[in-house]
């Protein structure tokens, strides 16, 4: 097992995001730069948290995939699709079968051919080692629930 080179109440290592209720069953997420996320329980248009779940892997993962493809050539079109069965088991509520599936296409010429044969290692890079929401779905960890205020 590593250790991480910072603690993880740096600045550096600190992420977050603060969650309110708006009305019956939705939520607000708002991260410190002030972006806004609606959550909702999925009677109403907001992403359910599952949803977001799958919408961070395919995001963190987009990110990574065209971070390297990009550095050959300009994808001509980019998309990724991101599934999984919810399931209740002996475990409690979960994922299962999880899949991301990337669509991207380059332009034809050299640096297509070279953003497709790096595809396979982005890919692997992306799943083993870069993804920060899919490795941490992967290789788990406790999470704690706790109480806070007054």
């Amino acid at each position: 097992m590593t250790t991480p080179t910072t603690t993880p109440e740096t600045p550096e290592t600190l992420r977050y995001i603060d969650l309110t209720k708006m009305g019956e069953g939705r939520y607000r997420a708002t991260n410190r730069r002030g972006g806004v996320l609606p959550i909702g329980s999925g009677a109403d248009p907001d992403f359910t948290p599952v949803e977001l779940l799958l919408a961070a892997l395919a995001g963190c993962g987009a990110i990574d995939v065209d971070l390297i493809t990009g550095k050959r050539a300009e994808a001509t079109s980019f998309a990724v699709h991101a599934q999984g069965d919810k399931i209740r088991d002996e475990d409690g509520n979960r994922l299962v079968n999880l899949q991301i599936t990337f669509d991207v296409r380059f332009p034809d010429g050299e640096a297509g051919d070279q953003a497709r044969e790096v595809m396979p290692r982005a890919l692997a890079q992306t799943r083993d080692r870069l993804c920060t929401v899919g490795r941490t779905v992967e290789v788990g960890g406790p999470i704690e629930y706790v109480e806070g205020g007054e």
